[in-house]
């Protein structure tokens, strides 16, 4: 049996969760300590590796791109309000 190509997707190495965020987000790393009360220091090792994150890390910063998400469909929602 041959095994599958890897796609391009599949052979690239997984996009660090926090640099990922900000730049989701259109923050800075220390944009994004201030907003989750952390030294900008632990994003800034967090990026980079040099330290592993908490556990609760990936569900807080999903957490902080669904509200931004939120707050876009919130907009659009007030867009139509006041058109009609």
């Amino acid at each position: 049996m041959e095994k599958e190509a890897k796609t391009d997707l599949q052979s690239q190495p997984e996009e660090n969760l926090v640099k990922k965020t900000c730049r989701e987000l259109g923050i800075t790393q220390k944009e994004l300590a201030e907003m989750m009360g952390v030294s900008r220091q632990s994003v800034s090792y967090w990026a980079t590796n040099k330290i592993e994150p908490p556990k609760i890390l990936a569900k807080l910063l999903t957490l902080l791109i669904i509200e931004r998400e939120y707050k876009q469909i919130r907009e659009s929602f007030k867009l139509i309000d006041n058109l009609n």
